[in-house]
């Protein structure tokens, strides 16, 4: 695996419902890279902590290899890394493949460990102009991942991801979350 973007956002207020709502969705790749941090990315809009950043959710990893899937059912929107809210778009990522606790090194200085898939909010409606994207992103396994960072460090595109240790859990990151998107969709 290797990081192809490194992303990062400014706080944006969005009208979503009539009201004005504050946001961190729009990532922009980053050509110099960012700074995992424990506690999440440096310089990077986190607006709602009980969802995102902190110990757990530091950083936010996405497949570049699902983003084909997605540009067909969206052609005509402007693609970019980070459409998703991801902080890395990592190319051969596959959640079917990832478990919690597993623990990958990222370039020379940083080391993160996997600790859940990310569940959609109605942002990812308001980035994608649609708000039926978040059932279609329940329905697949395509969830990407949160991580910790074990070890603070500057990455950037091009950087190796090696996993250094593979964690105790047997259930993967798209097990555990098809099993918490069944329930969930069932009230969209």
């Amino acid at each position: 695996m290797k990081v192809i973007s490194c992303n990062i956002a400014v706080p944006v207020t969005v009208l979503w419902r009539g009201t004005n709502v504050l946001t961190g969705i729009f990532k922009k790749p980053k050509k110099e890279g960012i700074t995992l941090k424990e506690r999440g990315v440096f310089k990077d809009a986190v607006i709602d902590r009980r969802y995102h950043g902190g110990y757990d959710k530091a950083v936010y990893l996405y497949s570049s290899d699902h983003y084909p899937y997605w540009r067909a059912q969206y052609p005509d929107l402007s693609w970019k890394w980070g459409m998703f809210g991801e902080n890395l778009t990592i190319e051969g990522m596959d959640e079917i493949h990832l478990y919690p606790g597993d623990q990958f090194a990222i370039g020379e200085e940083a080391i993160i460990e996997i600790t859940t898939p990310r569940e959609p909010c109605y942002k990812l409606g308001y980035r994608f102009k649609d708000p039926s994207i978040v059932k279609k992103f329940m329905q697949k396994p395509f969830s990407g991942t949160y991580a910790r960072v074990i070890r603070e460090g500057h990455v950037r595109a091009e950087d190796e991801v090696r996993l250094i240790a593979a964690g105790d859990i047997s259930q993967s990151i798209a097990e555990i979350y098809m099993a918490k998107m069944l329930k969930k969709s069932e009230r969209y």
